[in-house]
């Protein structure tokens, strides 16, 4: 390609734009650096087979319980006939050949507006987009797997080929054999000498007798060492002269550490050191137990200049917003006076901060040795959390190293690159290994929360009931580029877009509706705000679903007949809607049945959702019963979807019930598990899955499950109770 110039790189933009394309368009070549070990032959960046015929699959995203080293794992090997008892995994080292460009738009929801279309796949390499996030990782991916798989297997039986003296194409694969006629060769006879094979142009995709694996539910790669103890997570890592660390850290806000008592924690038995920042102070101790009781006698004050955030000031940065302009950010036909005068069905709803509790909390280890630092932790942005840390103790990214951990849940709070930089900081002061494990307090009071929001919904309905113009107004802080700027610093200042389309992701209803427009209000809450599963459609779902169900009632129409009748031409979520009708005997949401349902379009995906829900005594909800009918497209592990949605199910109902803290002087009401009232077994309701066969490409699972449960829940107790809740948690709020 040309030598760019200055003049050619600006040309059709402002000076922003151009410095994006300039930036993205220098030439360059990615080399990949998957190191095989002695007696592996590395084929590509992908794969690895083992003279003992191990194959080695490099997995680039984190696996943090949705089976991600089991699904692209799947894929690599169907493409390669490997027998799949053979076949393993490792994390991917950090390379822009992994770089994850969809996540562009589905994690962000089109954050990065002022990004060409044509340069999207540059800037993730360069900027270092390698996030797991979106739902996006078979999306993403699998051309990637299938490539690398088809052309190893190719490689494989040219080697087998030339021994045999026929043409590689008349060889097949089977179980980690190439075949032909009656011959057999071990791939692990093949490997080395098929490696300086030259890969054929066009590759054979799905022939020679791949595709064995796809659609099967093949057992979970990772399951094996959860059970028996020997998965290594970021606070199993024991290095040599390690010492273990717990951290505290003030308000929310610009809190200072302005005092701590280091002669009480000097008492305390084991304590090693005690050290400050000027945002935290922690602990170090021969055990983890020794520095959190360290903390609590050091007693830390922290200075807060201006006054502590509490719920009060939320609720009032929330309404100031909602009652100014907004930004447009969606708009179909043109509402005009529609929604002018009488007769406009006016709803308000809610939803407060969303907490991530997963059963793992934050933590890492690090230790510089050798003129380098290494980190060890279960990061869903590893090229972000080097970054960060680098810059915390002043080193070239290339004098660090991410070691990938497995992840104990994370839920999108293992996006944030925070704790990398308190454990490289430790390390380099220390300079002994450190692991670095919050607390369950610290974990929530510290969390990067769902953003909480305010909607005013409008609408006015036509003489037969359809809905003839529709206004969704949406107070929420401006969560992508608040997220954006924490993985992406430099180049995220370049190509955000004006507009945060993210806080209203999933606002857009899936009905025909002539007139509609969708506006977010920006807030500043002065509350760092993060990616929870399933993003804002986990909120605009609800208001959405909700407000069609109030508007179904106005018409004196059925909910699901009113919701089919105005679909148009979905027909995959139509169909979804028929099945989850039929499977859960919906009897049309009639007054004290206790029914409800609602539906999403989510990451390529589709869901309807029935609930069947009763008030307890003390007006707590209770759920009996929740029936899913889902269309996800062609599944590569259909246990691993089911797995995906059940557990999408149970997160919606976590949220729709509890997972959330009010705060006050800067301090979260809630430090632990206790107080955020998550289903526990006892609680759990009857789950029915049915997956609507489909030809159609893999959409998104992790997250599908999630958006549909609350409103289906909401719409559920209003048929059962009459009262309408209109804030979640629900019960929570007005």
């Amino acid at each position: 390609m040309d030598r760019p110039t200055r003049r050619n790189v600006l040309i059709g933009g402002g000076a922003g734009v151009g410095l994006i394309v300039a930036w993205a368009v220098w030439p360059r070549r990615y080399q990949p650096n998957l190191t095989a070990a002695p007696g592996e032959t590395a084929f590509g960046a992908w794969l690895k087979i083992g003279s003992d015929g191990h194959v080695t699959v490099a997995v680039p995203q984190l696996e943090h319980g949705q089976g991600v080293y089991t699904a692209l794992a799947q894929i690599v090997a169907d493409e390669l006939g490997a027998d799949w008892r053979t076949v393993g995994v490792e994390a991917a080292p950090l390379n822009p050949l992994y770089a994850n460009p969809l996540a562009l738009d589905d994690l962000f929801a089109g954050t990065f507006t002022r990004l060409p279309d044509s340069l999207r796949q540059s800037f993730a390499e360069r900027a270092g987009v390698t996030v797991t996030g979106g739902s996006t990782s078979v999306r993403m991916f699998e051309e990637g797997c299938r490539t690398a798989g088809a052309a190893a297997r190719a490689l494989l039986c040219k080697g087998a080929a030339r021994r045999w003296g026929v043409a590689w194409t008349d060889c097949a694969v089977d179980a980690g054999f190439v075949v032909h006629a009656g011959q057999r060769l071990r791939f692990a006879e093949l490997a080395a000498e098929a490696a300086g094979e030259s890969v054929p142009d066009p590759l054979p995709i799905g022939v020679q007798g791949a595709g064995k694996l796809t659609g099967r539910s093949l057992p979970r790669i990772d399951t094996p060492a959860k059970v028996d103890g020997s998965a290594s997570f970021a606070g199993d890592i024991r290095l040599p002269d390690m010492v273990h660390a717990a951290i505290r850290q003030g308000p929310i806000g610009d809190s200072r550490l302005v005092h701590v008592d280091r002669a009480a924690a000097d008492r305390i038995r084991g304590v090693l050191a005690v050290v400050e920042n000027p945002r935290w102070v922690a602990a170090v101790a021969t055990t983890w137990w020794a520095a959190n009781r360290a903390l609590d006698a050091l007693a830390p004050r922290f200075a807060t200049p201006g006054p502590l955030v509490d719920g009060a000031a939320i609720a009032r940065s929330l309404d100031d917003a909602l009652a100014g302009t907004g930004e447009r950010v969606v708009a179909i036909g043109d509402i005009g006076t529609l929604l002018d005068g009488g007769g406009v069905v006016t709803a308000d709803y809610g939803v407060g901060l969303g907490v991530h509790a997963s059963l793992e909390t934050t933590g890492a280890a690090a230790a510089w040795r050798d003129g380098r630092l290494e980190l060890w932790l279960p990061t869903a942005a590893p090229a972000a959390a080097r970054a960060a840390a680098a810059r915390a103790v002043d080193l070239a990214e290339g004098a660090v190293i991410v070691h990938p951990t497995l992840g104990g849940g994370g839920f999108g709070a293992t996006l944030d690159p925070l704790v990398a930089e308190q454990a490289a900081v430790l390390a380099m002061q220390l300079k002994r290994p450190v692991n670095l494990v919050w607390s369950r307090g610290e974990d929530v009071a510290h969390d990067r929360f769902r953003p909480p929001a305010r909607a005013r919904m409008r609408a006015r309905l036509s003489a037969n009931g359809a809905i003839a113009a529709w206004d969704a107004r949406i107070a929420a802080p401006a969560t992508g580029h608040e997220l954006a700027r924490r993985l992406f610093p430099g180049a995220a200042t370049l190509a955000l877009g004006d507009a945060d389309p993210y806080p209203v992701a999933g606002a857009l209803p899936p009905y025909r509706i002539p007139a509609l427009a969708i506006h977010h209000h920006a807030a500043d809450i002065g509350v760092p705000t993060g990616h929870l599963r399933g993003g804002a459609h986990g909120y605009t779902a609800f208001f959405t679903e909700c407000f069609l169900d109030e508007l179904a009632r106005v018409a004196g129409t059925e909910p699901l007949s009113y919701r089919i009748g105005m679909l148009g031409g979905d027909a995959r979520l139509a169909r979804c809607l028929t099945t989850v009708a039929a499977l859960g005997g919906w009897g049309g949401g009639a007054p004290g049945a206790g029914q409800g349902i609602a539906c999403h379009s989510f990451r390529g995906s589709h869901i309807a959702v029935l609930a069947e829900a009763a008030m307890r005594e003390g007006g707590r909800p209770r759920v009996e019963r929740l029936v899913a009918a889902v269309d996800c497209g062609r599944t590569i592990n259909p246990g691993l979807a089911l797995q995906q949605i059940e557990g999408g199910l149970l997160f919606g109902l976590a949220q729709a019930l509890g997972a959330s803290t009010g705060l006050t002087a800067g301090r979260t009401d809630v430090r632990g598990f206790a107080g955020l009232n998550l289903p526990r077994l006892a609680d759990t309701p009857d789950l029915i899955v049915e997956f609507v066969a489909s030809d159609e490409a893999p959409g998104g699972v992790g997250e599908l499950g999630v958006p549909a449960v609350a409103p289906a829940i909401a719409n559920a107790l209003h048929s059962a109770t009459g009262m309408r809740l209109r804030h979640l948690p629900l019960g929570a709020g007005a």
